[in-house]
């Protein structure tokens, strides 16, 4: 299997969607049958489930093309998409558990996705979920993901139960994962919350990338860049909106250097230039800004599937940049996933 996998992250036909979600069906199934043990249970309601997170109500109802494989696959087919890098349902994340409850929710959950992977393992590959809440924990999960279950990575939310990525006692987590080189998915979740973006949509529209926008802003400002500056981050929703405030970020650095500059030594555009963005921006000029900014080597194709606001032609929509050369085009699609971790291995 390993030959095989190393030939196919060396195939210049390959493509790879970093930011694509989903619930296994033996988690659907753990759920309702050992829900209660594991601190997430499942609600019927008007024919539709809903998942509780310690008894309290986690986010909209479950899309069913969450643990449709073979909807997945089609969709992927329809867009040129050869390989998924699939983490859960951010709604999903479990941080307001008690520890021992969300490592054991953890080990369940990325047991059943790598069981899903191996079974599929020429078009998916993994971004196992972590107790955030418990950091050395989520240290340990991560490296049982990596090092056995054969993930390449993780998914992380912007907030760990109202703590910024940035909280000292978070170190632990960063750690292992820049020792293990692996890519981490920040994802928004609890988007701006206590304000009023229900209307309009906004929600999503607004919150969700500036949740990414202010997640980001820790991370860089906080220092974890500088202290970990092997980390592997992938930004969604192009970094929300950070990538077009750079200049304000430098600005404040310099105006404001006693607020701003405390556990930093360059600037936030130096740190913002580690990370890594996806795609998903719904227009080929912004696209382009962002590629000008990052570059194209730290830019990934992105989906969001199955989601509404997700780009379900995502291959398309890197094609209709201005411009952009067949070199930068094939490290969005698959280069640079190659360069991040095809040194990542499947142990199953």
């Amino acid at each position: 299997m390993l030959q095989t996998f190393v030939q196919a992250f060396y195939d210049r036909s390959m493509s790879y969607d970093v930011h694509a979600h989903c619930i296994p069906s033996d988690v659907m199934a753990a759920l309702e049958t050992d829900g209660d043990r594991l601190g997430v249970t499942v609600a019927q309601r008007n024919g539709a489930r809903r998942l509780l997170i310690g008894g309290t109500p986690s986010g909209p109802p479950v899309n069913p093309a969450l643990a449709d494989l073979p909807a997945r696959i089609r969709a992927m087919d329809a867009a040129g998409v050869r390989v998924q890098l699939v983490s859960s349902w951010i709604d999903l994340a479990a941080y307001t558990l008690p520890s021992s409850q969300g490592v054991r929710f953890a080990r369940m959950f990325n047991e059943s996705l790598a069981q899903l992977i191996a079974a599929h393992p020429q078009r998916l590959r993994g971004l196992c979920t972590v107790p955030l809440q418990a950091p050395a924990e989520a240290a340990a999960e991560l490296r049982h993901a990596v090092d056995v279950l054969g993930m390449v990575g993780a998914e992380v939310g912007t907030t760990v139960a109202g703590r910024e990525l940035d909280d000292p006692d978070l170190d632990p987590f960063w750690g292992a994962a820049s020792d293990l080189r692996c890519l981490l998915l920040v994802h928004p979740f609890n988007a701006l919350a206590g304000r009023g973006v229900e209307r309009y949509f906004l929600n999503n529209l607004v919150a969700n990338p500036a949740e990414s926008t202010i997640a980001t802003a820790h991370l860089v400002f906080g220092g974890v860049l500088e202290r970990h500056p092997d980390l592997r981050i992938c930004v969604v929703h192009g970094g929300g909106f950070l990538p077009y405030q750079v200049g304000r970020l430098d600005r404040g650095y310099m105006a404001k250097s006693g607020a701003t500059a405390t556990h930093l030594t360059e600037s936030p555009r130096n740190a913002l230039r580690r990370l890594y963005y996806d795609t998903v921006l719904h227009d080929p000029g912004a696209l382009a800004a962002l590629i000008a900014f990052a570059g194209a080597d730290h830019v990934l194709l992105g989906s969001d599937y199955p989601f509404e606001m997700g780009d379900p032609d995502p291959i398309a929509t890197v094609a209709a940049v201005p411009g952009l050369s067949e070199e930068d085009r094939q490290l969005i699609l698959a280069g640079n996933v190659e360069r991040l971790v095809g040194h990542l291995a499947p142990t199953r």
